[in-house]
């Protein structure tokens, strides 16, 4: 059974930063794909960044050049760290890792999300 726990969010001025972190478990080895996506309320969940098996990364372009993903294979630990932090930025995070076999075919697994919340 796939686990996956995120922790680090928090309250934070804007141009502060911020490191979430997902702990995760039961992972299957065909688990090819893990990122990060953020979501408001009453709004769809938005891809943040995310990292191949194979370690390519892509970011949303809001985020370019500020966020940066990565993760510790020894850890089982997905990292998202966060750079001048902006209030556009407050969001629920979520974890996510995924059996991706096309665009349109893919197997999704999320964490419980963690709250960021920039204040101007």
């Amino acid at each position: 059974q796939v686990q996956l726990v995120e922790s680090g969010g928090g309250l934070v001025q804007a141009e502060e930063s911020l490191r979430l972190s997902c702990a995760a478990s039961g992972m299957p080895f065909s688990i090819n794909e893990m990122g990060w996506y953020r979501q408001s309320p009453g709004k769809q969940r938005d891809l943040v960044a995310t990292i191949t098996k194979g370690g390519s990364t892509n970011y949303a372009d809001s985020v370019k050049g500020r966020f940066t993903i990565f993760r510790d294979n020894a850890k089982n630990t997905l990292y998202l760290e966060m750079n001048r932090l902006k209030p556009e930025d407050t969001d629920v995070y979520y974890c996510n890792a995924a059996i991706v076999r096309s665009k349109r075919d893919r197997k999704d697994y999320w964490g419980q999300g963690t709250q960021v919340t920039v204040s101007s």
